[in-house]
């Protein structure tokens, strides 16, 4: 029951808080479940974190923010009702053009109660740094808040805090700073440009995100039509639009190329053109042993692309590549080979 007693509603909060902590851990839980399945197919998200609110922390912010307004406007209250991030969950995407996305999604997922863009607010004060990201109040809607394994969280709302890597560190870090306002102009003018910095981060890490998408797109489209110039090396793009042509459905995990292009590299100057035709020559007869040795439970999906294509660039030349297989597979192999040549 609502009133203007602080020493009750604080005691009722307490009260309320002790009683249904459990059940709030569990809410946080599974909003943390619901939203990842939400997201986890179309963002490339860095982590989805909850915490619910201290209690005497959740009674701080009360007194400093609401209490005073609310007993001076006479207005009755419950301490609950205005802990609006009791349970708050952080969404991390790894880039800035996600943020507005992943945001519509949750609008579209929820019901929205309150959106706070922190990162316009603060971009929009010459004086202000900082770099905070965009804040979502939601609660569960129809149907999902109606289904048995949620329907106990419904009257729960919480807080999303959506934001990039480069803005998920820069929180942290300006948290630390200490004295932010009232201080000398000089080292109010570092931490801004420190905020810049970080801004300016974000921003690149986008643009390379683009430009590297652009650059593989350009690498099929010439592998296409046109045979790359003679000196002219091998790179990520360009074996990304030669090998997912052949394994197509099979996913190229970007650290994975970048360490098998870079062992390739390792044994002499190739080029695009040069690592397709030895493909072209080589993996006919690769297949053929691929399906020779078979998959066995145990071996499921041993022979992977990567796995293949070293056996491919060993059977071009046994002498760059004879490292490029473990001496077991080198041996496997060659004994394979001596009674399957190359038929000329």
């Amino acid at each position: 029951m609502a009133s203007l007693d602080f020493e009750v509603e604080k005691n009722n909060f307490r009260e309320f808080y002790n009683e249904k902590y459990e059940t709030i851990e569990s809410a946080k839980n599974a909003f943390i479940a619901i939203i990842n399945s939400i997201l986890a197919e179309d963002f490339a998200i860095s982590a989805i974190t909850g915490r619910v609110k201290d209690r005497d922390e959740s009674l701080k912010k009360f007194t400093l923010k609401y209490q005073s307004k609310l007993e001076e406007n006479k207005e009755e209250y419950e301490i609950k009702d205005h802990i609006t991030d009791l349970i708050g969950l952080r969404v991390v995407s790894l880039y800035e053009s996600d943020v507005e996305k992943i945001k519509d999604i949750l609008a579209d997922e929820f019901e929205v109660i309150e959106i706070t863009d922190k990162i316009k607010d603060i971009e929009s004060k010459e004086s202000s740094f900082g770099y905070k990201g965009l804040h979502v109040d939601l609660k569960l809607k129809d149907p999902r808040d109606k289904m048995r394994e949620y329907s106990r969280y419904s009257d729960f709302r919480f807080e999303v805090q959506i934001r990039t890597i480069i803005q998920d560190a820069w929180s942290v870090l300006d948290h630390k700073i200490k004295y932010k306002k009232s201080i000398p102009l000089p080292l109010k003018r570092r931490i801004n440009t420190l905020a810049a910095l970080f801004e300016l981060a974000d921003r690149e890490f986008f643009s390379i995100r683009e430009k590297t998408i652009k650059a593989t797109r350009e690498e099929k489209e010439k592998a296409k039509i046109a045979t790359p110039s003679a000196d002219e090396v091998l790179n990520v793009f360009s074996f990304l639009a030669i090998a997912g042509d052949l394994f197509e459905g099979y996913e190229f995990h970007s650290y994975k190329v970048d360490g098998f292009v870079s062992e390739i590299l390792s044994y002499g100057f190739i080029t695009p053109s040069e690592f397709k035709s030895i493909i072209d020559s080589n993996f006919s007869h690769v297949e053929k042993y691929k399906e020779s040795i078979g998959e066995t439970p145990t071996r499921k999906h041993a022979f992977n692309p990567y796995t293949e294509l070293r056996h491919v660039l060993y059977q071009s030349d046994t002498n760059k590549y004879q490292r490029v297989l473990y001496n077991s597979q080198r041996n496997k192999f060659s004994e394979w080979f001596k009674d399957n040549p190359v038929e000329k």
